[in-house]
């Protein structure tokens, strides 16, 4: 504790809130503003250590105060700032403290009752000028640490990234917070080589949870188009990955045509190879979503130490049924395939001798492709929400052309815990 000089006679120090009774605390949107908080008629309770030094008389000790009819009126304008991300732009505040109790300890605390009357006075006009400084603090420096770390870009995988940035300024009714995000996916090789988005608004109408979030099918096709440019959807069937059933059917379906080829590559291992020709499209509506993928099927031969040799090629057609999950902060889908057909590229008498291997190569596909689609989304996307909140009790709902996922939040850690740890991480930056 410091010791005051004869130009400072009287100091408080150590101030400690013990006790903050809000009884009545209230917050709600202010429409075409923000958030507006306010406290009627609470209390705070605080201790605090008194110096005094007067000529030769010396007195330390203890206040134990108590501040009643505090009443805060807080807004908080909400906007969009130059990176896409949700900030706090200006606080109003305004703050009144309608009486205050003191209790002194000490060797004079008793003499200091008879003058409780005028010191806490000055306490209250104290604490009245320094509540609102503290709110102003909190919100432009401490609130906007914390909307910091919500994601406005990211990387999903090595090949795709999504942005999550505001397109506007919120919307702020006397009901909800609307906020329009950008929700694309990109090349992370190309970031500006992108597809135009033709979707329908979604419109929300739901107000059971405290989070509704609305996917059109841009969302979704912007994320196959990211990796149909990134050549995701590229794979190759051969060796220990082709079924032996499927081999031997290919086997005798092209038998005709390898004795014709080259009856000396009879024995020589089969192979297909599957590229998507066109970005897979998706479609949503009340019955659920699909997904839409046409592809190209190259049958070949795989003669050791010589180039291989293409039998055949065949278009594909197909049509994936897609359900869309919530969990914590993950977006994921998982897909089934419903439809499938394939066709011949060169004559419509080969597109005939191609309907036995319709069954065979729907079930490879179901077994062996599908799974590696579903390994790849069921990791998910994460959801912006800020550090230490999750979603739970998660409802989705399919309408046309877009999907609603409504969800309740649990905040996972504390406040003050998320900011104390970021401010510790950028002391340690700015010392690094």
């Amino acid at each position: 504790m410091t010791m005051p000089d004869e130009g400072q006679p009287y100091t408080i120090n150590e101030v400690k809130i013990t006790e903050l009774n809000l009884t009545g605390a209230d917050l709600r949107f202010q429409p075409n503003f923000g958030l507006l908080f306010e406290v009627q008629n609470s209390s705070i309770a605080l201790t605090f250590q008194r110096n005094i030094l007067y000529w030769f008389f010396h007195d330390v000790g203890v206040i134990n105060a108590s501040a009643e009819g505090v009443n805060i009126h807080t807004a908080l304008h909400m906007i969009r700032d130059d990176l896409g991300r949700l900030k706090i732009s200006n606080v109003s505040c305004d703050a009144s403290i309608a009486k205050m109790r003191a209790k002194f300890s000490g060797t004079l605390g008793r003499v200091y009752e008879f003058l409780a009357t005028f010191l806490t006075t000055a306490m209250r006009f104290v604490l009245n000028q320094q509540i609102c400084p503290a709110l102003n603090h909190a919100g432009l420096v401490l609130i906007n640490r914390l909307l910091d770390t919500i994601p406005v870009r990211s990387d999903v995988d090595d090949f795709v990234g999504i942005d999550y940035s505001l397109l506007n300024d919120p919307v702020v009714t006397a009901r909800s917070l609307d906020l329009d995000f950008r929700g694309m996916y990109y090349d992370l090789q190309n970031e500006n080589d992108t597809i135009v988005n033709y979707a329908v608004t979604p419109v929300i109408r739901e107000y059971d949870r405290m989070v509704y979030m609305a996917l059109s099918e841009y969302f979704f096709d912007s994320g196959f188009y990211a990796y149909y440019k990134a050549k995701v959807f590229q794979m190759l069937i051969a060796n220990e990955k082709m079924p032996k059933d499927l081999e031997m059917l290919l086997r005798t379906t092209y038998f005709g045509t390898i004795m014709m080829l080259n009856p000396a590559l009879v024995e020589a291992p089969l192979s297909l190879e599957l590229k998507v020709t066109s970005s897979p499209r998706c479609t949503i509506k009340t019955s659920g979503a699909s997904v839409s993928v046409t592809a190209m099927m190259i049958v070949m031969l795989l003669p050791p130490g010589q180039p291989p040799v293409q039998l055949s090629s065949m278009t594909m057609e197909g049509k994936l049924n897609a359900k869309v999950s919530l969990k914590g902060k993950r977006l994921a889908v998982h897909m089934d395939l419903r439809r499938f057909k394939i066709y011949s590229n060169q004559s419509a008498l080969e597109s005939l001798a191609l309907i036995p291997l319709q069954g065979p190569l729907k079930t490879m596909l179901q077994l062996s492709v599908v799974p590696i689609l579903n390994d790849r989304t069921k990791r998910g996307v994460q959801i912006p929400l800020p550090e230490g909140m999750d979603f739970i009790e998660e409802v989705v709902e399919y309408h046309n052309g877009f999907i609603v996922i409504g969800a309740n939040l649990h905040f996972t850690k504390g406040l003050r815990e998320v900011i104390e740890r970021n401010q510790q991480g950028q002391q340690n930056s700015t010392t690094v």
